[in-house]
């Protein structure tokens, strides 16, 4: 590997993540109007909001490293929405959507921890202080995101679904 592979690693990894926060972004939209769950829906609604100025932040990142800022196709996301598509399709119930929305949103989650954990990795080791810390912001705020999604999944009434069957 040439000296410079842990800079093209950190532009690969960054451009995945811009185009992972911009699927998520309108993957979420639809999510929030398909639940009837009000605290659901707000929790999608919040985590849009939230995703935009991740959104905005990688592009300070982009910024601060001297990279204009540039998606490559996440298809980790790209086929966790093609799995969601696919699953509306079968006309699952209100409760049977909703699960599923919320466990979609958990797989998301853990997708962008691992990302922007070795991110603000690679950017602490490459000496790119200022997006370091932009990135560990983002990286909190998902693991934030993610204890919130796994407290609504514990309040699910999981046995309703048996008498939907």
């Amino acid at each position: 590997m040439s000296a410079n592979s842990p800079n093209k690693l950190f532009k690969s990894e960054l451009q995945d993540m811009y185009s992972a926060e911009q699927q998520i972004l309108n993957a979420l939209e639809e999510m929030s109007e398909e639940v009837e769950d009000e605290e659901l829906r707000e929790a999608f609604s919040q985590h849009r909001e939230q995703t935009q100025g991740q959104i905005d932040r990688l592009e300070q990142v982009f910024e601060k490293v001297g990279m204009e800022p540039e998606a490559d196709e996440c298809k980790a996301i790209g086929g966790l929405i093609e799995e969601h598509e696919e699953f509306t399709q079968k006309d699952p119930s209100t409760s049977e959507l909703e699960i599923f929305d919320n466990v979609s949103a958990q797989k998301v989650e853990h997708y962008e921890i691992a990302s922007y954990g070795s991110l603000a990795k690679l950017a602490d080791q490459l000496g790119m202080d200022d997006a370091g810390d932009l990135l560990h912001e983002t990286l909190e705020e998902e693991e934030q995101t993610l204890t919130k999604l796994v407290n609504l999944a514990n309040d699910y009434d999981y046995d309703q679904l048996q008498g939907e069957a």
